[in-house]
């Protein structure tokens, strides 16, 4: 019996079927109490294979985005705050329709209304549904390929951003400080060129008005190809209201100001 279990353990593992050689005795046992054929006890090994290695890739692609955890939800985001946020659109761009199509999102709107975590939610859907992303500020993507052209390896860099199937380029604007290291728009515009003739997805957020796009990024000229292409196929989705932030930070205030109280 042991060289039995020996020898399916270690077959299973030759196969590349992990799950099988952990647990193909719990399988067994339910094979027995349900009373299962030999057909119906195969296709059950085989759905419980399938299952084991979908959430695996799952795991992967997810961890592969780069998204900052923790991970965001659309079931954690909440609407009630943004009441002019049209919730039937974001039910909408979560079926990924919008992805399939290879067209693409922007929203833009006031500080601390969800931009990011609607992005980063429709990202971790895509991982999901087995789609390759990746996430990135938009401060650390030029960062990144602002080393690219130092190290004379550009062409590399720019490659990591172009190939995913779904790019999030996150926080244009988010922080005035970035200002000088983000000047640098014809870095940005090879990465949305390169996408827009491949026709692949780009999600983008940014608290930047349009008409002061070129002033943050620093090229006029650059920029202007940057948002014809962006809104070429992209849905602008606009979020304009109060600061979720803000709101949790005065909430906290609130909670230790009764503290101190008792």
């Amino acid at each position: 019996m042991k060289n039995n279990q020996k020898t399916i353990e270690e077959m299973s593992l030759y196969l590349g079927f992990k799950n099988l050689g952990q647990k193909y005795k719990h399988y067994v046992e339910k094979a027995q109490e349900n009373q299962m054929g030999h057909i119906e006890f195969l296709e059950f090994i085989l759905q419980e294979e399938t299952i084991f290695r979908q959430q695996r890739c799952i795991s992967y692609r997810i961890k592969e985005s780069h998204l900052p955890r923790p991970y965001k939800s659309l079931s954690d985001f909440d609407f009630n705050f943004q009441p002019k946020l049209n919730r039937d659109l974001i039910k909408n761009l979560s079926t990924l329709h919008f992805l399939k199509n290879r067209e693409s999102l922007l929203f833009a709107g006031d500080n601390g209304t969800g931009k990011s975590h609607l992005a980063q939610a429709l990202a971790l859907i895509a991982c999901e549904n087995m789609y390759k992303v990746l996430y990135t500020t938009c401060a650390s993507l030029i960062t990144d390929l602002n080393y690219g052209a130092f190290e004379k390896n550009i062409e590399k860099r720019l490659r990591k951003y172009i190939v995913p199937e779904l790019l999030i380029i996150d926080e244009m604007g988010h922080d005035r400080l970035e200002l000088q290291i983000t000047k640098e728009a014809h870095l940005l515009f090879k990465v949305i060129d390169e996408r827009y003739k491949l026709k692949r997805s780009l999600i983008f957020t940014t608290n930047v008005p349009e008409d002061d796009w070129a002033e943050y990024l620093g090229d006029p000229i650059s920029t202007n190809a940057i948002l014809d292409r962006i809104f070429h196929r992209s849905a602008k989705i606009e979020i304009r209201g109060p600061s979720y932030r803000q709101y949790e930070g005065k909430i906290l205030q609130e909670k230790y100001q009764n503290l101190a109280k008792v």
